[in-house]
C-alpha cells in the first residue's frame, strides 16, 4: 500500500488526470479497487470541510461505504495510521441511507443505484463528499464519479453539488477532471 500511496502522490503532483491500475511502479500490480481506495483516502486532502462539520476538535474523519463494499480491506489499509489534521480516520460500512450519520466522505456502491435519488435527498446538502462509480451519477448529484477508460481511472466532478454542500474542491483535483453539472440544476 505504501507503493500505492507514493504512486498516487506522484500522480497528484504531476498529471492529476489519470492513473493506470496496471502496474505503475515496479513489479507490483495495483488492482482497480486498490487504486480507488487510495483515491478516496486522498480526496480528504483535496477537499475543504467547514470546522463545524466535526462535533469535537479530535472527532474522527469518517469515510462511509454505502451498500456492498468493493474495497474489502484495501480502504482500511490505505488509511491505516493516517489522520486529517487532528482527526483520526475511520471507515464505516453502512447498509442503508438511514444509517449514514456523520460522514465526511460517502462512497455509494453500484448496489445502491435504485436508491441514489433517495440517498442524495437524505444527505440534504450536508457537508458530505459523495463518491460513486455509478454511470452518470455525477450528473445526478454525486460530487465525484469514477470512470475507467483504457485501464485508467478518470474523475468526473460536479462542482455545483459540492458547493451546495458547503465543500470546496481544490483546483489541483479539478485541473484534469471532467467538470459536469446536475441535470436541471440543483
Amino acid at each position: 500500500m505504501a507503493v500505492l500511496r507514493r504512486t498516487l502522490s506522484a500522480w497528484l503532483c504531476t498529471t492529476l488526470g489519470v492513473l493506470s491500475f496496471c502496474g505503475a511502479y515496479g513489479a507490483e500490480v495495483a488492482t482497480e479497487y486498490q487504486v480507488k481506495a487510495v483515491f478516496v483516502f486522498n480526496f480528504s486532502h483535496f477537499v475543504e470541510w467547514s470546522p463545524q462539520v466535526f462535533a469535537t476538535p479530535n472527532a474522527p474523519f469518517v469515510i462511509g461505504i454505502l451498500g456492498n463494499d468493493p474495497f474489502g480491506a484495501r480502504l482500511d489499509e490505505a488509511m491505516r495510521g493516517e489522520q486529517i489534521d487532528q482527526h483520526p480516520l475511520l471507515v464505516r460500512r453502512i447498509r442503508t441511507a438511514t444509517e449514514i450519520g456523520d460522514c465526511q466522505i460517502l462512497f455509494i456502491d453500484r448496489s445502491e443505484s435504485p436508491q441514489l435519488e433517495q440517498i442524495l435527498t437524505a444527505l440534504d446538502h450536508r457537508s458530505t463528499l459523495t463518491v460513486s462509480e455509478l454511470e452518470r451519477s455525477s450528473e445526478r448529484g454525486v460530487m465525484i464519479q469514477f470512470t475507467t477508460e483504457n485501464n485508467r481511472i478518470r474523475l468526473r466532478i460536479n462542482v455545483d453539488a459540492a458547493r451546495a454542500a458547503g465543500l470546496t474542491i481544490s483546483s489541483k483535483l479539478l485541473r484534469s477532471a471532467e467538470i459536469v453539472s446536475t441535470h436541471g440544476g440543483d
